[in-house]
């Protein structure tokens, strides 16, 4: 990558009912994140796994398209002992979602969940709320990005640009 020109980072949190994602561009030399674009898709739970694997799949591949980001960072899978499940709906997820990047033919940056955290609000343990404000501070945004899944998409894409 081009050390002299901004880079384009896409940002997505990986999920089977709500998939949030965040582009930005980050300068080395001016290393202040600006806003291209952020959403969420959102799966309708009444649907089958494979049906919602489809279309996220789709979406992403559609959105990577689009925005035509240098790099996408994806979070990497957690587990709470009390949520195995989600951990496993959420590997389906980045399944599909590393997938589209690699078919893309771009280069992938895995990162913790706490990592993310740490680097957006100085806290590897914050909650929602906090990343919503932290990103809201970060990208000067009029309004707290909704819902959080969008925020936790900008905050993997801010980390990862950091990271790189």
């Amino acid at each position: 990558m081009d050390n002299a020109k901004p880079l384009r980072v896409l940002g997505i949190d990986p999920g089977l009912r709500i998939a949030g994602y965040g582009c930005i561009t980050y300068d080395r030399r001016n290393p202040k994140p600006v806003l291209i674009e952020a959403g969420a898709i959102k799966l309708n739970a009444a649907q089958s796994v494979s049906h919602r694997l489809h279309q996220l799949w789709t979406d992403i591949t559609e959105i990577i398209t689009d925005v035509s980001p240098d790099f996408v960072a994806v979070e990497t899978v957690f587990s709470h002992p009390k949520h195995v499940g989600t951990a496993i709906t959420m590997g389906h997820a980045r399944g599909v979602i590393l997938l589209a990047v690699k078919n893309a033919h771009l280069p992938l940056v895995e990162l913790a969940p706490t990592e993310i955290k740490k680097s957006v609000t100085g806290n590897g343990r914050s909650t929602k709320e906090q990343i919503q404000q932290a990103i809201t501070h970060l990208l000067q945004l009029k309004e707290v990005p909704e819902p959080p899944d969008v925020a936790d998409a900008l905050a993997i894409a801010i980390t990862g640009a950091m990271r790189n």
